[in-house]
């Protein structure tokens, strides 16, 4: 069996975790979040802890996948994730005009993102943007569409990066 499933998962002050017959719900004070159950994988809540057993006769190779999924889930609930960007390039902005992300990337026409249910986008400045919620693989998601609009380029590395990203760059061509 991986050795990432047999670690137990703590729950932490007011988060909660529910097993179904075929879904796992864990609930939080940033949310609530599920996930459907793996074959051959059987989840249990005991001591203020989650743990992820392989069910005999059953295959080991979505334990560890289902463990972390679980702490995933957990940890967003309880402290939630967050994924900022950078906006690199003159006159590249963004604003948020309701729901929605307001970018002003260089093309004719502004791009209007509106930001999906259970995800909180956030502008401190007009280079910045934070993606927040409670779904890792959600706030990853919407960060990767926002990235898409305008991804760097390799010569001047303008357009939209995550915060910290490297960026090779090229050498112009020579005449």
């Amino acid at each position: 069996m991986s050795r990432v499933a047999k670690k137990p998962i703590a729950l932490p002050k007011g988060v909660e975790c529910q097993v179904g017959a075929d879904a796992v719900t864990v609930k939080g004070p940033k949310g609530t979040l599920s996930m459907h159950a793996l074959p051959g994988v059987k989840v249990a809540v005991a001591n203020g802890s989650v743990v992820c057993e392989v069910v005999e006769g059953g295959e080991t190779k979505y334990a560890g996948t289902a463990r972390a999924l679980l702490a995933n889930m957990v940890k967003g609930v309880s402290t939630g994730y967050e994924r900022k960007l950078e906006l690199v390039g003159v006159g590249y902005r963004a604003a948020m005009q309701g729901k929605s992300l307001n970018l002003t990337l260089g093309f004719s026409h502004p791009v209007v993102f509106p930001a999906p249910e259970g995800i909180t986008i956030e502008t401190p400045t007009q280079t910045e943007i934070v993606v927040k919620g409670a779904d890792k693989q959600r706030v990853g998601e919407v960060a990767a569409k926002i990235r898409a609009f305008r991804p760097p380029e390799p010569y001047k590395g303008k357009g939209v990066r995550y915060a910290g990203e490297h960026i090779t760059m090229k050498e112009a061509k020579k005449a």
